[in-house]
């Protein structure tokens, strides 16, 4: 925000014939801008310059001070969306592997609290997705680990967020290596119970149950989903889901 200079004690100089009159004209009349707040950007997240400038800011501020946790966990987390949402394709690997290393960084600083072992492991999911089951595969250990850690730590962390990604883990993983739809379900009906609203846990849900064979169960699930209200906080990510929801239902019920 600018600051407007003060015109009277300019005035009372010249009147004083200590400072002359092209002197205060030329003399700046504003103060530095502030710096801008990472938050504020973050929370403009779609527009694509904001996010990235956001995640700059934090990443410069962990580099300042090592220790810093707030600004090494939300580094990560902005990451994470830079690298599933925001960044061309070929930019999202570059963006998740340095949101890995944050989330590493806050969980070093901070390992009772849950933020950084969350978003490392959503990272490394989401770098697991993209390279696919033959090499993806080598994440399923430490994300598994860092998501029982994070639900022993806080259950209910972002509305119920480790079961939510844990269901979503043995749903994921082949059986072979772990997986399982039931566990699964189980894991996404307790998420459920801290937020009944979580379109993405019903999604989530719905994809499971259709893969257990009750498809009147995973309809009436999507339903669930499009009716919910977006939560405030995560607006960008819930339209996105909404539109999934709507096209598996579509899909479920031809």
């Amino acid at each position: 925000m600018l600051v407007s200079g003060s015109a009277a004690g300019g005035a009372a100089a010249n009147s004083a014939g200590s400072v002359s009159a092209i002197t205060v004209l030329d003399a700046p009349t504003t103060q530095p801008v502030a710096a801008e707040d990472p938050d504020d950007l973050y929370r403009e997240r779609e527009s694509l310059p904001d996010a990235k400038k956001a995640v700059d800011i934090w990443t410069a501020r962990l580099a300042a001070d090592p220790k810093d946790f707030e600004s090494a966990w939300k580094a990560s987390r902005g990451e994470y969306w830079l690298g599933t949402n925001g960044l061309p394709q070929p930019e999202r690997r570059a963006a998740l592997e340095r949101g890995v290393a944050a989330g590493k960084t806050a969980a070093a600083i901070a390992p009772k609290r849950p933020e950084g072992l969350y978003w490392m492991a959503a990272n490394m999911g989401a770098l697991a997705e993209s390279y696919g089951l033959r090499q993806g595969i080598k994440y399923r250990t430490p994300i598994r680990e860092a998501l029982e850690s994070v639900l022993a730590i806080d259950p209910s962390f972002l509305q119920g967020s480790p079961d939510r990604a844990l269901g979503r883990w043995y749903f994921k993983v082949p059986g072979m290596f772990g997986g399982d739809d039931k566990k699964s379900e189980q894991h996404l009906r307790k998420s459920l119970t801290y937020d009944q609203n979580s379109i993405i846990t019903r999604l989530f849900l719905a994809e499971t149950l259709e893969e257990l064979g009750k498809h009147d169960e995973a309809r009436e699930q999507l339903r669930a989903a499009l009716d919910a209200p977006p939560n405030p906080e995560w607006t960008p990510e819930d339209t996105r889901f909404k539109q999934q929801a709507e096209i598996l239902l579509k899909k479920l019920t031809k």
